[in-house]
């Protein structure tokens, strides 16, 4: 029974990891691209492309506060396909539209694709092995936006296809193993009887219910929040800009570095996160993900005064940095909300906290965007995230250290369900 039950989590772990990774390549070649030949309104185009999958991105979020929170589990597959789908067909029409006009059809990209986490993610949470699936999934979107970069750069410089049909043919290019993963990970069997019992049953949420829970942990989740907006502005500007910081930093030339810059991430963040699963103690682990965020950040800004005092290459300096980014950034899509819920044995489903965490992180992040591109700041993209990531770590420290804090103290004000009162 033990074996056949790893059996089924491993195919899970394995399908969600590839269903996400595949959905990459439908939304992040096309920063693989430059696209230095056109402008619009004196603004590089590429700028207008990120800021307009962003926007799509960002809205696709905040609708997954109510889609994702009430999610039912019948004809998840299918919604994943055609939520896919029609983020392939966009590509298609971004391609063969002219510019300005195709720039809606990266808006339309982005919002198709940002509900396809939640849905991944629904196979996986409320289990005993939850950390270790998340990690699996969360190694995904680390290991994805290098690795489906440098497939779109390959195609670029390879096979003969310009900037505007790369994105359409990349995605053509995974096409097939979406539909294979999707229903594999469709065989993920359900929570069993332990899982509820450790973890807290998972339910879609009504309306009342989210402001409930809101309203429950708000000062605690105000400080969450804040801590992923500064998170995401980091990595979607890392993510997003990547090839035009390694055009500056001397790389713009080999496809391979984005993946080669992201692996270190992916095992880094797999290994520590992956590890939480032996913890049973759901309060402990709620702590101990703080603590992996609060390095990650004091990571970031090492690392980076490092690079200032050419203590480390430029190569080690993305890298590492991407390190400590991840490990603040991936509790936030899997492990913290998971055992936050566990903790306070709460009824609810971890999907529509991520999505009321991501829907303002995407906030933040098109905010800095815009401030970097329209106010016309006479500074370069790698310059521009030296000071980013310094000032907002910095923060990103103190916010976390204050969570914990809220956190702890209630834990120690509330007792359980079960009559017992466990202190950290």
């Amino acid at each position: 029974m033990f074996k056949k039950e790893w059996a089924s989590l491993t195919l899970a772990a394995l399908s969600a990891f590839c269903v996400y990774t595949c959905m990459f390549a439908f939304r992040k070649p096309f920063t693989a691209a430059n696209f230095n030949q056109v402008s619009f309104l004196s603004v590089d185009y590429k700028v207008w492309l990120v800021i307009a999958q962003t926007i799509g991105y960002t809205l696709s979020k905040f609708y997954g506060i109510k889609f994702i929170g009430e999610l039912k589990t019948e004809r998840r597959p299918l919604l994943i396909l055609s939520f896919i789908g029609a983020g392939w067909i966009a590509l298609f029409f971004f391609a063969i539209i002219p510019a300005p006009f195709n720039i809606l059809f990266l808006l339309l990209n982005g919002f198709t694709l940002g509900v396809i986490y939640g849905l991944v993610f629904s196979y996986l949470e409320g289990r005993r092995s939850t950390e270790l699936l998340g990690a699996v999934l969360a190694t995904s979107f680390i290991f994805a936006s290098g690795f489906t970069q440098s497939i779109g750069k390959y195609i670029l410089l390879n096979l003969n296809v310009g900037e505007w049909w790369m994105p359409f043919v990349t995605g053509a290019v995974f096409l097939v193993p979406t539909i294979i993963f999707t229903l594999l990970l469709d065989k993920t069997p359900k929570p069993n009887a332990k899982d509820i019992q450790q973890r807290t049953q998972r339910l879609p949420m009504t309306k009342e219910e989210r402001r409930r829970f809101i309203k429950t942990f708000f000062p605690g989740l105000l400080l969450l929040i804040i801590t992923y907006i500064l998170l995401t502005i980091i990595r979607d500007y890392r993510s997003n800009f990547a090839s035009n910081i390694w055009m500056e930093l001397g790389e713009g030339s080999n496809a391979a570095v984005f993946t080669q810059s992201e692996l270190p991430a992916s095992l880094v963040t797999l290994f520590l996160l992956g590890m939480l699963v032996l913890i049973k103690n759901n309060r402990k682990a709620l702590m101990i993900n703080h603590l992996i965020i609060a390095v990650g950040f004091l990571l970031s800004i090492f690392t980076t005064m490092l690079y200032q005092n050419e203590a480390i290459s430029a190569f080690w300096w993305m890298t590492l940095v991407g390190v400590g980014m991840y490990m603040g950034y991936v509790p936030f899509n899997a492990m913290l909300f998971e055992r936050l819920i566990a903790s306070f044995k709460y009824v609810s489903n971890a999907g529509f906290l991520i999505y009321l965490a991501d829907s303002f992180g995407y906030l933040g992040s098109n905010a800095v965007l815009l401030v970097k591109s329209f106010m016309k700041l006479d500074v370069s993209w790698s310059a521009f995230f030296v000071t980013m990531v310094l000032l907002l770590s910095s923060i990103g420290v103190v916010l976390t250290s204050l969570s914990a804090f809220y956190f702890r103290s209630k834990f120690l004000s509330t007792k359980d369900k079960a009559g017992e009162l466990n202190h950290v």
